[in-house]
């Protein structure tokens, strides 16, 4: 399963490196736009879920490393 690694840029100019276990971001994001708060925030919970789901359907289970990197996100979105 491919992987990838995006950066966000936050409202403070801080820059995180963040992970996905699948291409799904891909899908939910472009690169060099700005997004709302809620906006990304509601992006990221539906893209790493599914990244999540997208590696219980192939090895049998949730990838906590995606659920972590949502809490994460969740978390400085706040």
């Amino acid at each position: 399963m491919p992987e990838m690694h995006f950066h966000v840029r936050w409202p403070d100019e801080r820059i995180e490196a963040c992970y996905s276990p699948s291409l799904v971001i891909k899908d939910h994001f472009a690169p060099g736009t700005t997004y709302t708060l809620a906006d990304f925030r509601e992006r990221s919970r539906i893209a790493l879920t599914i990244a999540a789901e997208r590696v219980r359907e192939k090895y049998g289970f949730l990838c906590s490393r995606a659920l972590g990197q949502l809490t994460r996100i969740e978390a400085a979105a706040t």
